[in-house]
């Protein structure tokens, strides 16, 4: 899905609006689908973020009302409001930058990180159900968590017919047929996991995890996915690189399994592929493709 494209001045004019009076109006580092700005209101550091839908923010008022705590800093969502017939979602600006902005420096902050990746692993869902990513209310589509990894095989969530051009069914299949396998063998947990974790979605300060934020792809599974996650893009990214090197000598000690950790990266990796194709990038395409091919010759 496309972001928006809003000129600054349009969303800045929209704020002065409905404060009044704003200051230190800037743009910050985009994430896939949304665009991002900082300003001042009413006294108070505040982000505003443009989007088509309204999901992913109604998913971050979610996670701030429910995961929250001094262990898992989530910033407060003041509003999420309609704009030009798509959405901004306001929230309070955390400290920091991004574990991506800072390049060959993120390797200094891979315990807090952890630290972080376990307090989400801990977090209280018992007032959540199922399995999956789950929708604003939480509850997951899936009933075990199995059913959420073979997913990416089944048409009725994946069309990979529709796409069949840009990723061919000879790259495609082998991959698919190996989630299949490896799914059933997964441990059928169920405990909070973020699903997008590592990069642009964790800012750090001084030493510290000051934000985890983007929720949108949050789910109830194994925690393992966040590790795999910066595992499968470790190639791509340097703090995914610097976080995997610190993680790899700890696989065994926290009995994580490597059959399990290849099954969420080719999952991962899959889904990646699929909205590429449906956005057209054949070449992201090409890319994610080879890195499951080559996580699956490893093995």
């Amino acid at each position: 899905m496309r972001k928006p494209n809003f000129a600054p001045a349009q969303v800045e004019d929209y704020l002065l609006s409905r404060y009044g009076h704003v200051e230190g109006f800037v743009p910050l580092t985009e994430g896939e689908e949304s665009q991002a700005f900082a300003f001042e209101g009413d006294g108070v550091s505040l982000v505003v973020r443009a989007n088509k839908t309204r999901t992913g923010f109604d998913k971050d008022h979610y996670a701030h009302r429910h995961f929250a705590s001094a262990a898992l800093p989530v910033p407060e969502i003041r509003s999420v409001e309609a704009f030009d017939d798509q959405w901004l979602c306001i929230s309070v600006r955390a400290p920091g930058q991004t574990l991506q902005g800072l390049s060959s420096e993120a390797g200094t902050y891979a315990r807090a990180v952890a630290d972080t990746m376990d307090a989400i692993a801990s977090t209280d869902v018992s007032t959540l159900s199922g399995f999956g990513a789950f929708n604003a209310g939480g509850r997951g589509p899936f009933n075990h968590w199995c059913e959420y990894l073979a997913a990416i095989g089944d048409p009725n969530y994946f069309d990979w017919s529709a796409v069949s051009g840009i990723a061919p069914s000879a790259k495609v299949q082998p991959l698919l047929d190996r989630v299949t396998e490896l799914a059933p063998t997964c441990p059928d947990a169920r405990q909070l996991v973020h699903a997008d974790f590592g990069s642009n979605n964790v800012l750090v300060s001084s030493g510290q995890v000051t934000a985890v934020i983007d929720w949108s792809e949050a789910m109830l599974g194994d925690p393992l996915y966040d590790v795999a996650n910066i595992f499968f893009w470790r190639t791509w990214l340097a703090c995914m690189e610097q976080q995997a090197n610190f993680f790899e000598p700890h696989l065994d000690r926290r009995g994580w399994d490597a059959d399990r950790l290849l099954c969420y990266q080719l999952r991962i990796g899959l889904q990646s592929a699929h909205d590429a194709a449906t956005d057209g990038d054949a070449d992201f395409v090409n890319w994610a493709l080879n890195r499951c091919s080559a996580l699956t010759s490893r093995r």
